[in-house]
């Protein structure tokens, strides 16, 4: 039997919205190619590429009942990897039938692109017709080569070099019946390495995010981590207690996703999060952080831009299947120290009686007037402790997003300006949103990598590094 021959993302759209039966329907193709390497022991291991295309129906019946009895719109989502009309059809056929069985939904909207809907200034990408764009081993071309030089550094220094590197393209295609056509391409790259000396008595870990890997020295990496083994060489054990502390843009990263993460709308005006204002409604134009601090989401942002319009495959509290096609702009969250926007759907914007403020995928957290750079901090603290970064971080409290989570490879002393050793590891418990009040010092904003959620989840974020006074190191841990 002859497999079934690919089928031209665009080709799957168009099948999909015409094989519905439903009032209305917007089909969302996902084309994913990832290329990887990972190493350890000053040796690289595997190499790989995979190649995915995930697609997501969404129907939209008219349909009677609901709590007012007056009827509504029910819509349902089903997704599920599809390369060929058989597949798309098979999704569109259970979408149809789970949003027919379904009762009206609280969140239903006129879809974007139909009448008196808000939209895109055209409902057609230009680049529409275009292929999708790959990924491949290739673009690590000039990474790898200097990848085994560092390896032979790393061996004759005896050190031991463990790690990965990943970049994904990702192509997606959008459209509705109501004539949406839009195309985005989304390249994402990051990378992650721990050096251990041979006793593997001592770890340190740098990473960071890309584009397309041309800016990934592993040169500079392996004599990052060589220092940083370096610094391991006195050991200084601390007890719990509130430190000096400077945070690295990475540990910023980290905890302000945190804060991004709880920032919905709907759950700010109904009383459940830090961001809500007693009994109810939201803090919005309240003043939350230090004067002259900005945390603001841009599609065009430099070095982290993101697709500049809704893709919702389902809803939720934040997002709405309904919204999908609105055009994303500039949102500023904190504005010169005060809350300006929730993340929002139009059904919460009519809840709250706010702007509609929707997710933007990425993020950058400034300080008005910083500049020059981590060691900059370093050298201006008399004594206190330099991070790595963070992990295994929970939430604590909602209503003050008190965290906690763990350090890890890499807690250093700092003294008169300067690392004198490592210190041990330390459980924290502290709120992002507070420490965006409390800090003292912050670095110039540049393009930075949470290893807790970097990898998975949010890589396109910029921030500074901050120097906060009384960070909450709450226990000692014995991770390591």
């Amino acid at each position: 039997m002859t497999a079934p021959s690919r089928v031209d993302p665009q080709d799957l759209v168009e099948h999909g919205l015409t094989a519905s039966s439903a009032d209305d329907c917007i089909v969302i193709v996902a084309d994913h190619t990832r290329a990887n390497l990972r190493w350890a022991g000053n040796t690289l291991t595997t190499n790989g590429v995979m190649h995915g295309v995930e697609v997501t129906v969404v129907s939209f019946v008219h349909v009677a009942g609901g709590p007012s009895g007056a009827g509504g719109v029910a819509s349902s989502s089903v997704s599920g990897t599809a390369t060929d009309r058989a597949g798309v059809a098979a999704l569109v056929a259970a979408a149809d039938a789970s949003a027919r069985a379904s009762t009206p939904a609280e969140d239903a909207a006129p879809l974007v692109g139909s009448d008196g809907a808000p939209g895109p200034a055209s409902p057609v990408s230009a680049d529409w017709s275009d292929p999708p764009v790959p990924t491949s081993i290739a673009v690590y071309d000039s990474f790898a080569p200097a990848l085994g030089e560092a390896f032979g550094r790393a061996r004759s220094g005896s050190r031991l070099l463990y790690g990965f590197v990943d970049h994904d393209v990702t192509t997606t295609y959008v459209g509705s019946s109501t004539g949406l056509r839009l195309r985005h391409v989304q390249p994402t790259g990051h990378y992650g390495c721990t050096g251990k000396d041979t006793a593997l008595t001592t770890s340190a870990w740098v990473g960071g995010a890309t584009t397309d890997f041309g800016d990934v020295d592993p040169l500079a990496m392996e004599a990052t981590l060589a220092t940083r083994i370096g610094w391991a060489g006195r050991r200084v054990d601390l007890p719990a207690g509130r430190y000096d502390t400077i945070l690295p843009p990475t540990a910023v990263a980290d905890l302000m996703i945190e804060a991004y993460a709880y920032a919905g709308a709907r759950t700010a005006h109904e009383g459940q999060s830090v961001y809500s204002s007693r009994p109810s409604g939201t803090r919005v134009g309240e003043r939350l952080a230090a004067p002259g601090v900005g945390l603001w989401s841009d599609p065009a942002g430099a070095d982290v831009a993101c697709a500049p319009f809704v893709v919702a495959g389902t809803s939720g509290d934040d997002a709405s299947v309904f919204d999908t096609g609105l055009p994303l702009r500039r949102t500023d969250w904190i504005r010169d120290g005060e809350l300006a926007a929730l993340r929002q759907t139009r059904h919460s914007a009519a809840m709250t009686g706010l702007p509609v403020t929707p997710a933007v995928d990425n993020l950058v957290l400034e300080v008005e007037g910083a500049q020059g750079s981590l060691d900059d901090l370093v050298a201006g603290t008399e004594r206190g402790l330099l991070l790595t970064c963070l992990w295994y971080i929970r939430e604590v409290d909602p209503q003050s997003l008190l965290l906690t989570g763990l350090t890890r490879d890499g807690v250093y002393l700092v003294e008169g300006g300067e690392i004198t050793g490592a210190v041990n590891n330390f459980r924290f418990n502290e709120s992002p949103v507070d420490l965006l009040r409390r800090f003292t010092h912050a670095s110039a904003t540049e393009r930075s990598f949470s290893r807790e959620w970097g990898d998975d989840w949010f890589s396109r974020t910029a921030t500074p590094a901050l120097r906060v006074p009384d960070f909450n190191m709450s226990s000692v841990s014995q991770a390591t």
